[in-house]
């Protein structure tokens, strides 16, 4: 059951608690209050690895919390692909989530100062949740795959009760590896088996679990034959992995990708020394950082050298004896915990040696099945609203914005371009390709009420996250729960929502919802139409929209506007238009004054 803490505290800590607070939620774990359950017989099952009990939970629903789906990936298992769980001749009560993954916690008193973020997780940590409704049979089943920016994050943290209790549908939310653990690939470390090899072991946990749910689902009353897998941010990223993925074919059978896309990290930049193109923190980046930390080495030049020395035997040894809270001394995790650590390699086993656009473009290169894609409206403001470039502090404690202007340009264009990387793109790719089943959404709700005279519907707006929870038609739990006025259009909203998603997961096409009354969702170009706008009846509600962005759309717009200030202008060129799309000639001449 998902425990219950409410995010917003009135008083002088008002700030702390909601910056600290609006991600993929960590309240101290010692602050937080346990519900026990109590088992129920009627929730027996036998499953491939032994027999199992669990509870009943909120809304009627038959749960079962902290299944592991594989062997727990320590010792002679780190960085080896996933393996079967071990079978159980006892009786094992699943009454509770299993344990995180390691990552960073963030707590109600977190900041920007990176000793206040602790460690916290275990490496035994492949776990699934499973909610169903009463007496069901052969229902859908839906598996949620977290976010987090593929370092944070817990399906526990998710309850698929509502859901399951209210739209006749099997739920289950998974762990995978996270960060360091889940993507690392070391030349030295390779022993010739292709999945152990590909450094993509979060990738391959998800497909673990997958199997786990083709394997075990109908004890649940879920159909193994048609499966929707979901997921938010770095959880639509993996939804997207899984598209890609040779490995996961005929695994599920649906994808929802919310806040997704899919950037995909070369071999050579997951191991090479940045001075050699590498990442930042690849591989050989990281274990230099280990040898200074651990005095074999003076600095990076001598570490490296250290390293190159090492036997493949010796540099194994030496990275398996390392524990997880050393590990996680190399970063900060000042960004709601998460580390840019590189993740999703292109190894040419798990996912195909090619660029996203190129295996989305061919149904031969990835595994064409109804899709929907959407975005929020306004996905940066989550990030932009901690930013003291951004906004600032009356007393050191009321927060207020700046420059409102160059905030509401700086949340457009920003949200203009994630449109475009995570749906536009791959929607027009995935049609172009053949599939007639692409459906694409734009989440617009915006009604946050004010606090302290601060307009979070402007700071926030539709903000990156912000629909998960209508998603679930939960409002309750720990995710954003004191963002929400909880009105009567809000809730209508998320039952438009959750009769949308239910509806493709039994059919394939959203159409007009389970209770077949909501507004028509057209597929992607069906009569010129390409988006679903999802929004309340007082802000023009649900409806179908014809826009489509691509870079240079949305260049053209930005070299149109007006900017109050040159630097305005230039800043927001940079964080919008970045790598590929970042032109040094065009961007010295955006204004009459060279940009700095």
């Amino acid at each position: 059951m998902l425990k219950k803490t409410s995010f917003f505290v009135i008083g002088t800590a008002f700030v702390v608690l909601l910056i600290a607070n609006l991600f993929i939620t960590y309240i101290d774990e010692e602050e937080q209050t346990d519900i026990p359950q109590v088992r129920d017989e009627t929730t027996y099952r036998h499953i491939r690895q032994g027999d199992i009990v669990g509870f009943i939970d909120q809304h009627g629903a038959r749960s079962w919390q902290g299944i592991p789906y594989a062997s727990a990936p320590t010792k002679e298992l780190r960085w080896k692909a996933p393996q079967p769980p071990q079978h159980s001749y006892e009786l094992l009560e699943t009454l509770e989530p299993g344990n995180r993954c390691p990552q960073f916690a963030l707590t109600a008193n977190s900041s920007e100062d990176p000793s206040s973020n602790r460690f916290i997780g275990d490496e035994d940590c492949l776990f699934l949740n499973v909610w169903s409704p009463p007496n069901a049979v052969d229902l859908p089943v839906m598996v949620w795959i977290h976010g987090g920016g593929n370092t944070i994050g817990n399906g526990g943290d998710y309850s698929g009760a509502w859901l399951a209790a209210n739209r006749e549908v099997v739920i289950v939310t998974i762990n995978y590896r996270l960060g360091v653990f889940g993507w690392f690939r070391h030349p030295k470390i390779q022993t010739g088996n292709a999945s152990d090899d590909s450094g993509n072991y979060g990738t391959l946990d998800i497909i673990q679990s997958l199997k786990w749910v083709g394997e075990n689902i109908r004890e649940f009353g879920g159909d193994p034959d048609n499966v929707t897998i979901f997921g938010e941010s770095a959880g639509g990223v993996n939804v997207l992995a899984m598209v890609a993925s040779p490995l996961a074919k005929d695994l599920f059978h649906k994808a929802i990708v919310q806040s997704g896309g899919l950037s995909l990290t070369t071999a050579a930049r997951a191991e090479n020394f940045s001075e050699d193109g590498g990442h930042p923190f690849s591989s050989k980046e990281i274990v230099s950082k280990l040898l200074i930390n651990d005095g074999r080495a003076n600095n990076l030049e001598s570490a490296d050298k250290y390293q190159d020395k090492l036997s493949a035997i010796k540099l194994s040894e030496y990275l398996n004896e390392k524990t997880p809270s050393e590990m996680f001394r190399l970063f900060d995790g000042k960004g709601f915990g998460m580390i840019p650590l590189p993740d999703t390699f292109r190894d040419g086993h798990v996912i195909p040696d090619l660029s996203s656009n190129e295996i989305f473009s061919t149904q031969e290169q990835h595994n064409m099945v109804p899709i929907i894609l959407g975005t929020n409206r306004d996905e940066p403001s989550l990030f932009m609203f901690r930013d003291p470039k951004y906004v600032g502090n009356y007393f050191g404690v009321i927060p207020y914005l700046k420059d409102e202007d160059t905030y509401r340009k700086a949340v457009k264009y920003g949200g203009l371009s994630w449109k475009v990387r995570g749906v536009d793109d791959i929607a027009d790719k995935m049609s172009r390709a053949g599939n007639s089943n692409v459906f694409a959404y734009r989440f617009d709700w915006d009604e946050e009420p004010s606090q302290y005279g601060f307009d979070l519907n402007i700071a926030l707006g539709a903000s990156h996250a912000l629909e998960i929870p209508f998603v679930f038609g939960e409002f309750g739990g720990r995710l954003f729960s004191g963002l929400y006025p909880n009105d009567e259009a809000q809730h209508k909203l998320s039952e438009s929502m959750t009769s949308y998603w239910t509806e493709f997961a039994y059919t394939g096409n959203p159409g007009k919802g389970r209770d077949k009354k909501e507004a028509y969702w057209a597929s992607w170009k069906e009569n010129d139409m390409t988006s679903l706008i999802l929004d309340t009846e007082r802000d023009s509600g649900i409806r179908m929209i014809s826009d489509q962005y691509t870079i240079k759309s949305i260049k053209e717009e930005f070299m149109s506007d007006q900017f109050d200030k040159d630097e305005q202008k230039c800043g927001l060129y940079k964080s919008t238009f970045r790598g590929e799309h970042f032109i040094p000639d065009e961007y010295d001449r955006l204004t009459e004054s060279p940009c700095i």
